[in-house]
C-alpha cells in the first residue's frame, strides 16, 4: 500500500502594503499523510489537534475531494493523518496548508495528472486569494497578479532580513478581520500602497534597512485591523525601539511579524515578548527563515 506524505510550510501574507497579493513561506510546517483505505478516516495530532474536525468538513479532505470532482473521477476512500505545528486562526496560513496538502495528496495518489500550475489555480479558487496558497505551494516570497491567468513573480529575499513571528494565545478569524475593512478606499490611499508595495519588493531584494522601514507601512487593511489585536501599539513600539525595521500584521492576524536585521533578532524577540506580556497576553515569539522549497512530497 502506498502512502503519500505532504509537508506544507506556514506562510505570512500581506507584508504591510501587499494586501491579498504577496506572501512568504516560513520554516514552520504541517504534515499530511494520505493512505488508501477501505473507508474514509481522519486522525489529527500535534498543536491544537482537538480543534480540527475529523469528518467530511475537514478542509484538507474537502480539498482532496475537490481535486477528484475537478477531474470528474470517483473519490477514493483514504486515511488522512494530519500533524500540526502551524497554529490555527493566527494569520500563519493554516488553512492554506490544508488546501495545498489536500490537493497535492490527491494529485500524487492519482498519478500526478495535474501540473503545478493547475494545482495552484485550484488552490487559489478554494482559498479565494493567492497570498497564502501560492508561497505554501511554491515556497519563497511570491507576488501574484491576476489577468487571463495568474502571473506569479518570485520576490528575492535578502539573507540579512529575518522574519520574527509573535504568536499570541488568542485567535482571530479571517472572516472577522475582513468585516472591518471598508468597501472603498481613497485615491490617495491607493497611491500610497502602490508606491509602498513597489518599494517593499526592492527593499526585500536589496536588504536596505532605510527602504524597508518605509515600505512596511500600509493604509488598506492594517489601520482597520489593529483594533482587533489587543496590545498592538504597545508591541509595535517595543519592536521598533529594539531595532526592528518594521512590524506588521501577519495575514489577517493576530500574529505579528517583525522584519529584523539578523544581528538584532534576539533583542527584538525579547522586547516583543515582554511588551505583549505586559498587557496580559501570553505569546510565542520565534525567529524563522524563509522556506525556499514550498510543499514537498515523500512516497512511502
Amino acid at each position: 500500500m502506498t502512502a503519500i506524505n505532504i509537508t506544507v510550510p506556514a506562510t505570512t501574507a500581506n507584508l504591510g502594503a501587499g494586501f491579498d497579493c504577496i506572501g512568504a513561506a516560513l520554516t514552520l510546517y504541517n504534515q499530511f499523510k494520505f493512505t488508501p483505505n477501505e473507508s474514509f478516516r481522519i486522525s489529527v495530532t500535534g498543536l491544537e489537534a482537538q480543534k480540527v474536525s475529523t469528518d467530511e468538513s475537514n478542509l484538507a479532505y474537502q480539498s482532496f475531494v475537490k481535486f477528484y470532482q475537478h477531474r470528474g473521477e470517483q473519490i477514493p476512500a483514504v486515511h488522512i493523518e494530519i500533524g500540526l505545528d502551524v497554529p490555527l486562526a493566527r494569520g500563519l496560513g493554516s488553512s492554506a496548508t490544508a488546501i495545498v496538502g489536500g490537493l497535492l495528496g490527491a494529485n500524487y495518489l492519482a498519478g500526478l495528472p495535474l501540473s503545478s500550475d493547475e494545482i495552484m489555480n485550484l488552490a487559489i479558487a478554494l482559498e479565494g486569494h493567492p497570498d497564502n496558497v501560492v508561497p505554501a505551494l511554491l515556497g519563497g516570497c511570491r507576488l501574484a497578479a491576476s489577468g487571463e491567468s495568474w502571473a506569479i513573480c518570485d520576490v528575492p529575499w535578502h539573507e540579512s532580513i529575518v522574519p520574527v513571528v509573535a504568536i499570541p494565545n488568542f485567535e482571530l478569524s479571517t472572516a472577522e478581520a475582513r468585516q472591518v475593512l471598508p468597501q472603498q478606499v481613497s485615491r490617495a490611499d491607493a497611491i500610497f500602497n502602490t508606491a509602498h508595495l513597489g518599494l517593499l519588493i526592492r527593499a526585500l531584494q536589496t536588504g536596505r534597512a532605510d527602504w524597508l522601514k518605509v515600505a512596511l507601512q500600509d493604509r488598506l487593511h492594517q489601520p482597520y485591523r489593529q483594533g482587533l489585536i489587543h496590545g498592538f501599539e504597545t508591541v509595535q513600539t517595543a519592536a521598533l525601539e529594539a531595532g526592528a525595521l518594521g512590524l506588521v500584521i501577519s495575514g489577517a492576524g493576530p500574529t505579528l511579524l517583525a522584519l529584523v536585521d539578523k544581528m538584532q533578532a534576539a533583542e527584538v524577540e525579547k522586547a516583543i515578548a515582554s511588551a505583549w506580556q505586559s498587557v496580559g497576553v501570553m505569546v510565542d515569539v520565534r525567529s524563522l527563515s524563509l522556506d525556499a522549497q514550498g510543499a514537498k512530497a515523500d512516497i512511502t
